[in-house]
């Protein structure tokens, strides 16, 4: 059952990711890739994986305080292989997308830590 993020985020609401974990620092989120998701290769964007693995890593940290909001300052994410079906992201300090079981089921399809500042929402 999918949690509130307790704050409007359009760009994730237009995305469609689903929060399914929000507590004690810890987060997931899922996310199914429409055909506007993909890239030229018939895989989920780059830019789409990231913004699930930000979203994540941000929604772990307001689990702690979630009158608190948290912004992105620098953000590291590297791609193992390609993000196909619906993908799971989970997170603590860094976050991991993992995709359905493919060829190498024990290897994150991506990873990614950010450096982050913790924020007051706007009024």
């Amino acid at each position: 059952m999918a949690l509130s993020f307790g704050v409007s985020i359009p760009f994730v609401e237009h995305l469609g990711f689903s929060l399914e974990r929000f507590e004690g620092g810890a987060s997931e989120l899922r996310f199914t890739p429409r055909a506007e998701h993909l890239n030229s290769f018939a895989v989920t964007h780059g830019g789409a994986c990231m913004t699930l693995l930000d979203v994540t890593m941000a929604a772990a940290a307001r689990s702690v305080r979630a009158e608190m909001g948290v912004v992105t300052i620098e953000m590291k994410t590297s791609f193992m292989r390609p993000g196909q079906g619906k993908l799971v992201a989970k997170g603590r300090r860094a976050a991991a997308i993992n995709p359905p079981l493919k060829p190498l089921p024990a290897h994150s399809g991506a990873t990614a830590w950010t450096r982050s500042l913790a924020s007051r929402f706007p009024r």
